[in-house]
């Protein structure tokens, strides 16, 4: 059971051969990135940014009062 346990912790946090620090995780770290930015390059759609300008407005609002 020891060695079964070296074994699944000794590469953790290592670099591969390649110098590749996720080693075989790496696609999923590109995948993962890209979705991301997909993500992040998304337009707000409007009906949110209205929302969101009411909000800020009647935070503003409170705040004086």
């Amino acid at each position: 059971m020891r060695d079964m346990n070296k074994n699944n912790t000794a590469g953790a946090g290592k670099a591969d051969a390649s110098g590749d620090p996720l080693g075989p995780n790496s696609e999923i770290g590109r995948k993962l990135k890209q979705y991301y930015d997909e993500l992040v390059s998304d337009e707000v759609p409007d009906r949110f940014a209205q929302l969101l300008a009411q909000l800020e407005q009647a935070d503003s609002v409170q705040n004086k009062g």
